[in-house]
């Protein structure tokens, strides 16, 4: 009797090892699996828990000194020290979070709308439309983003909303081809075929199955675009063309404090750390899925 119990329980064991999983859980579980993936989710919640903070922290906090304490290095009072101003800088670095988060996912959104639904009816449709759409995304494309940034945070003035709108139109043209060659790979399988032949409307067939067969190196990209956007963000506002005085920005920090590069590096350091950990976040993340959603190296 036991030998059979003993028998029933390893037969459970195997089916429940050999399960096949849904494909979301599927993705899910490969990603878990991923130690970088971990690292990035890990430093991607740290950073929306300072997002949270930054909307609990009252302006003047981080607008305001003292010229007493001014210069004040890394201490147990004041982890990240304060700059020339006698600001804390531990909480500018947090409050300059929702800056910096808030212009990485509002730019590669914009993008991603623009730029999704262009690229899906450029690969679609092709002929006439594909070669407008792409010759205008080429030309848009050959414009430096910062320069583009630059030109259009000039005529709309400073502020987040300006900021994204400059960061987000840069990265339309990546989003463009990525979509496209996606469209392309998916708009001839068996499946649209049945589509057409059922009568299901051209917009119908390119918004229901053919664009989300063709989605997994779109999400790919908007995580690289993701990083991308907070770099090109803060290197506008470093050259001030960005969050206006005196609202801490990660990229105008660096910019404020850089003639203190050599008396008092920390004021550089702990915003630069910021920014690389956010972008590396988001690489990480973009890798694990690339592999995850990557049928050829399923096992």
């Amino acid at each position: 009797m036991s030998a059979v119990k003993e028998k029933t329980n390893s037969d459970v064991l195997v089916s429940r090892q050999y399960q096949k999983r849904g494909q979301m859980a599927d993705i899910i579980y490969r990603v878990y699996k991923n130690k970088g993936a971990l690292v990035g989710v890990a430093i991607l919640l740290m950073m929306l828990i300072m997002l949270i903070v930054s909307f609990f922290m009252p302006l003047t906090q981080v607008t305001m000194g003292d010229p007493f304490i001014r210069l004040t290095p890394p201490n147990r009072e004041f982890p990240f020290g304060t700059d020339f101003l006698g600001r804390n800088e531990f909480y500018r670095v947090i409050y300059g979070t929702r800056y910096s988060i808030s212009l990485g996912f509002g730019a590669a959104g914009l993008g991603a709308i623009l730029g999704i639904t262009l690229g899906s009816i450029a690969g679609f449709f092709g002929k006439l439309i594909d070669e407008i759409i792409m010759r205008c995304s080429d030309t848009l494309a050959s414009i430096p983003g910062i320069l583009l940034g630059m030109v259009i945070v000039t005529t709309l003035g400073n502020g987040l909303p300006q900021l994204i709108v400059a960061v987000g139109v840069a990265s339309i043209p990546f989003f463009i081809r990525i979509t496209r060659a996606s469209i392309l790979v998916v708009r001839n399988q068996e499946y649209v075929e049945a589509a057409h032949a059922i009568g299901l409307g051209k917009l119908r067939i390119l918004f229901t199955q053919v664009l989300p067969n063709g989605l997994s190196p779109i999400i790919v990209m908007f995580t690289v675009i993701l990083g991308m956007s907070i770099i090109t963000g803060a290197s506008l506002s470093f050259l001030g063309f960005g969050i206006p005085v005196p609202l801490p920005e990660w990229g105008s920090m660096i910019a404020w404090n850089r003639e203190f590069m050599h008396t008092a590096p920390y004021l550089l350091t702990f915003p630069g750390v910021f920014i690389m950990l956010s972008v590396l976040s988001f690489n990480l993340i973009g890798d694990a899925l690339r592999d995850a959603l990557d049928p050829k190296l399923k096992r």
